[in-house]
Formats: structure tokens, sequence, C-alpha cells
């Protein structure tokens, strides 16, 4: 039995409570309005942002709102990171500041053909014995716990042709090399046919798609979208990449960089499995100059190509689809040479240059699509 409260007590322990109830109550409602107001300005807020980005869409073309908006993220990166990445993502806005492939990359491509041009006893002699010499890379994201990189397996030993791979760390994937000679081609032919995707679209009997998105005036670098077929009952599978390259002739030495990347302009289809993790490396080295037969070159590849195989089927595929795509991509190069098939060169022209003409271009598009409120159309020959 609980003892029996004095009726004064009992009075003032339910006005207590009776108060009590009415501040609990007060705070919730106080946080319920808050929360409601903050949606109110928020909503107001993105509201008043859509009808300004409507304005801007019918007083500037779709390359001149790009340069706007551009210009305040950069100014606003310091400030909020976040929020103005945000900000260009929802603008449909590709932020070339984060995205370009930097200097440092190709310089640390070159680096790596410089140091397996040391071993360069490993590669003439013709009786290499079958051991991976294990050449050293700065690759990031191939090092185990106990930070040292993952040796190199070699998979393939060939007089002119030899292929590396080492485990991805974390992954059942795999990182390749290639170290290979070619003496009866031009290293000026072998680099543009690389290059040129519209010859590309002739002799790649894989390829679904292939189209420059977006180029940078800065650097020279490309965002591109490629489709290409996969080996029956896998889905095609589609790339959004950046590429730049660069031609170093006084050191003698062309290289070519890629890596995934993610654009506005291209979002993900149904119809293809969209491949988010893929880098390349191509450096080409002169055995004399760009325009006399004979070079080495080193190409480093590394994807995911979002399969349910077993991790040695993937290497299998990849194993034996390197060694074909490279002999189609020198034969492709001797057919261009011997039918004289015209193919851009991308030596002559360099990087900035190739950024002015598509500015002109997107210029001119714009000027055929003046007076229309839809998005212009970039057009690259």
């Amino acid at each position: 039995m609980f003892p029996r409260r004095p009726p004064a007590a009992v009075a003032v322990w339910l006005a207590g409570a009776a108060a009590a109830g009415r501040a609990g109550a007060r705070c919730g409602g106080l946080l319920a309005l808050l929360a409601n107001q903050c949606r109110f300005v928020t909503s107001l807020r993105v509201r008043r942002a859509q009808q300004i980005g409507q304005l801007y869409g019918r007083l500037y073309s779709e390359s001149s709102r790009r340069v706007l908006l551009s210009r305040l993220w950069r100014r606003l990166r310091g400030r909020a990171g976040h929020v103005s990445t945000l900000m260009a993502a929802l603008a449909g806005v590709f932020v070339w500041d984060e995205e370009r492939i930097q200097e440092e990359e190709l310089q640390r491509s070159i680096d790596e053909m410089k140091r397996l041009e040391e071993m360069s006893s490993v590669f003439q002699s013709s009786g290499v014995e079958h051991h991976s010499p294990e050449p050293k890379s700065q690759t990031e994201g191939n090092e185990d716990s106990g930070g040292k990189e993952q040796p190199w397996e070699m998979v393939m030993d060939k007089r002119h042709f030899k292929l590396w791979r080492r485990p991805i760390t974390g992954t059942h994937l795999y990182q390749y090399r290639v170290f290979g000679t070619y003496t009866d081609v031009t290293p000026r032919q072998f680099f543009n046919v690389q290059l040129d995707t519209e010859y590309r679209k002739k002799w790649d009997t894989l390829v679904i798609k292939l189209e420059v998105i977006e180029r940078d005036v800065v650097s020279g670098s490309e965002v591109l979208h490629w489709v290409t077929h996969f080996p029956y009952p896998m889905y095609s599978r589609d790339y959004v990449y950046v590429r730049r390259y660069s031609v170093d002739q006084e050191n003698n030495v062309m290289v070519l960089v890629s890596r995934a990347v993610e654009h506005p302009s291209v979002p993900e289809s149904p119809e293809f499995v969209r491949v988010r993790s893929y880098e390349s490396q191509m450096v080409i080295r002169p055995h004399k100059s760009f325009d006399e037969n004979g070079f080495d070159y080193l190409l480093t590849y590394s994807d995911n190509p979002q399969t349910v195989f077993p991790r040695y089927c993937v290497s299998w595929m990849v194993s034996s689809g390197m060694p074909d795509f490279l002999e189609k991509l020198h034969m492709a190069t001797l057919k261009a040479k011997n039918m004289e098939i015209k193919v851009k060169d991308y030596i002559s022209a360099k990087p900035l240059e190739m950024g002015s003409e598509a500015k002109a271009t997107t210029q001119s598009s714009e000027r055929k699509n003046e007076g229309s409120h839809g998005p212009a159309r970039i057009e690259y020959a």
C-alpha cells in the first residue's frame, strides 16, 4: 500500500504534472514549427534557383551557362566544397577543374616507361627467363596491407610482346601491363589511329558507339562515350572516360592517358552495363623519329567489367582479348598506311589547338540553334 497523499500535496503534484505536459507540448510544437519553416525556406530557395536557371536558359546559350557556372563554382569551391560540387551536379555541369587529366598523371606514365627501359636487357634478350621482372609502378590502389606493391606475374612472353598482371588489392580483378614493339609502322601512324574515333568505328567491329562529348580548352582533355559489344551472353558495356595525350618531340615520347569519369550529359542507360572503374596509359617511344618505322610501347590497363564470372574467367578474357585488340590496332595502322586511308594527325594538331577548334565548333552550333530554348548540340568532326 502506497502512503496516502494529503489533498493539498496531490493538487500541487497534479498542477506540476500538467505544467510539465504543457511545456513538453510547447517544445514539440516549437520543433514542428521549426521543421516546417526549414522545409518552407528550402523549397522556396530551390524553386527560386530553378526560376533563375530557366531565366538564364532563355538569355544565354548552353556554353555561356557552363562558363558562368564554372566561374561561380571556382569562387565557391574554397568556401564550401561540397555545396559547390552539388550545385555543379544539379546544374548539369562537368567540372573540369576536378576531372581533367593533370600533367603529373602524364609524367607518371612516362616515368614507368623509363624504368622499363632501364631494364632493357630483359626485353632485348630473345631468351628471357620466365619470371616476372617486377617492373616498379607508382599506380595507387595496388598495395597490400603491409604497404608493399603486389608483384607482377608474367602471363605471356613473346619476342616482341610481353604481358604481366598483378592483383588489385581488395578486388577480384587484375591490373595488366604490356610491353611490345612494332617495326613496320611509324609511331605517328600508330598514335593517330588510336586517337581517331571515326576511323575506329570502321576497323573495330565491337564498337556500337564512340563519340567525343566535351573538350577542355585548358588542357586538351576530352570526355568520350564508348559503347562496345561484350562476348555472348554478356550485355554490351558502356564507358564514359576522360582522355588526354601529350607529344614531347624534344624527349622523343608520346603518351595517352584515359580514366573513367561521370558526365551529366551521359546518364546510365538500361540498355548497357556502365563500367565505372577504368584506367589506361599508353606510352610510345620511337626507335628513331615519329615518322620512321619502329617503336616500343608500354600499355598499362585495368577495368571492372561488372561481370559475375569467376576471377580466372575474367583474367582469361582480358589476357586473350588484349593481344587481339593490339593486333587489330596494328593491322588498322598498316591498312591506313598501305591504302593511304586519311587519319587525323593528332601530333601536328596540338591539344590546345584542338580545344580551340572545339570551341569554334560550339559557337557555330550555337548559331544554328539560335532562337531555340533547347540545349545546344555540340558537333565534332
